[in-house]
């Protein structure tokens, strides 16, 4: 059994999830809403969308306050419900939001953060067993320690994680200051307790907001603390954090492509997205960046500072260096796409090269063409776009443009320099080019003529 099928099958009760978005996001200094700022090519958001999606959820709901219509355009068609916190109160205010969404619902209730997108399905899947154990703790709160406690919330527990406090840092004692287990904000609580206990919380404290954390210490049962590693858990208020997690997202991503059997040159200049999926013995050499929708088969060789995305590479072929594969580009079994050459749109069968400097869009070229340097396809006339077909072992020689809609036939050979605006047919020769002329001692002549013409000027 695989990790996404026993996540699914785990959760004892129905689960439900609120995930909070209704902060400014004012650090990110940006139009855009903070949780949709890109990890790995996807939204923050997303990522933790996707991460609760292997616990098979029956209700999602993600609460917001400004840029409302981008988390509903970014969710559209999910099934996830918008839940709106009006003004800023704190935590508690915001998952209070979430009441209405909730309605009828009987079972056990993540909260999250949306701005906090590595959390993994795994843990999420601790905290919900935890909230189940026999002794069944009013809520399980996800803590970490982290090298730098800082401003965080602290939770201080006995030794079987049972909480005992959970104090924000604003409110806390230098000695309550001094614990090094912190507040995650994450939260696994029951839906039959979740708004009785919300209802019962106030706001007198150093911010005067309604803090989430402060259900846990409300008289009448406990509550329990599970650890999770502190880079799980980082959030993201800032440029700088979004990029320090881009960096922890792909430094395990490396570590797992390499853990696959990917060979990575200099893991640190590789860049993976969300999605990329990888061959076994594939070689990724230095400066590499793979965008969304990236599949490479086994045995393939990605040189030094290539961008892929939206390809699919089959099984031997070699890339770069200083390719570009763009979405639609389909390389088939042990082709090659050389130096300074872009592939847009355009499937290359088995054995095809294109080895350097030409632009192949919107085209499909045959097994063991080769395509020469220069060449193009001029697939778009500044308002459709038009295929080009070159046969199997076709030859197009260098410095070569294929004016669209093209056809060059099986074995046929374009003569470098040609404009090809006609069908070429199997095996023939396409030899477009004027005539060419010398005339001798011209060029001498055009010399002595220039010099007397300037020393008289």
């Amino acid at each position: 059994m695989n990790e996404k099928d026993a996540l699914a099958v785990t959760a004892p009760r129905p689960l439900a999830v609120v995930i909070l978005a209704a902060g400014q996001g004012t650090r990110m200094k940006s139009g855009t809403h903070k949780v949709l700022h890109p990890i790995a090519g996807r939204p923050m958001l997303l990522h933790l969308l996707a991460s609760v999606a292997d616990l098979l959820p029956e209700r999602q709901v993600v609460v917001v306050g400004a840029g409302r219509e981008q988390v509903e355009k970014a969710v559209e068609g999910s099934g996830v419900a918008i839940a709106v916190q009006e003004q800023q109160l704190g935590t508690g205010h915001a998952v209070a939001q979430a009441h209405d969404a909730l309605a009828g619902f009987a079972g056990d209730v993540l909260i999250l953060y949306g701005d906090v997108p590595l959390v993994s399905g795994a843990t999420m899947k601790a905290m919900l067993d935890r909230l189940s154990r026999g002794d069944e703790p009013r809520a399980v709160v996800l803590g970490f320690r982290p090298d730098d406690a800082a401003a965080y919330g602290r939770i201080i527990a006995d030794g079987q994680g049972i909480i005992e406090k959970m104090v924000e840092f604003k409110d806390a004692s230098e000695a309550e200051r001094a614990v090094t287990l912190c507040n995650s904000g994450l939260m696994a609580v029951r839906a039959s307790d979740l708004f009785v206990l919300l209802d019962q919380i106030g706001n007198n404290n150093a911010a005067g907001e309604y803090y989430l954390p402060d259900i846990i210490m409300l008289p009448g049962a406990n509550s329990a603390v599970i650890e999770t590693e502190a880079w799980e858990v980082a959030g993201v208020n800032s440029r700088a954090e979004l990029a320090g997690v881009e960096a922890v997202w792909q430094d395990r991503r490396r570590a797992e492509a390499m853990r696959e059997g990917v060979t990575l040159v200099a893991p640190q200049t590789v860049f993976f997205a969300y999605d990329t999926v990888l061959g076994r013995d594939v070689t990724v050499e230095p400066n590499v960046v793979f965008g969304p929708g990236v599949t490479i088969a086994d045995n393939v060789v990605i040189h030094a500072f290539s961008h892929l995305e939206g390809a699919t590479v089959a099984s031997g072929a070699d890339i770069g260096p200083y390719a570009r594969l763009r979405p639609g580009a389909d390389i088939g079994p042990k082709a090659k796409v050389g130096n300074f050459v872009e592939i847009k749109k355009a499937r290359l069968d088995e054995g095809a090269k294109v080895n350097h400097l030409s632009y192949i869009g919107d085209a499909s070229v045959g097994a063991a063409a080769n395509i020469g340097a220069g060449t193009i396809t001029c697939n778009y006339d500044g308002f459709f776009k038009y295929k080009t077909q070159i046969g199997a072992g076709a030859f197009i020689g260098s410095n070569s443009a294929l004016v669209a809609p093209a056809t060059i036939g099986d074995g046929a050979i374009v003569a470098a320099g040609s404009v090809v605006t006609k069908p070429v047919p199997a095996d023939a020769l396409c030899l477009v080019r004027p005539q060419q002329e010398s005339k001798p001692g011209w060029a001498a002549a055009f010399r002595t003529r220039m010099r007397e013409r300037k020393a008289k000027a």
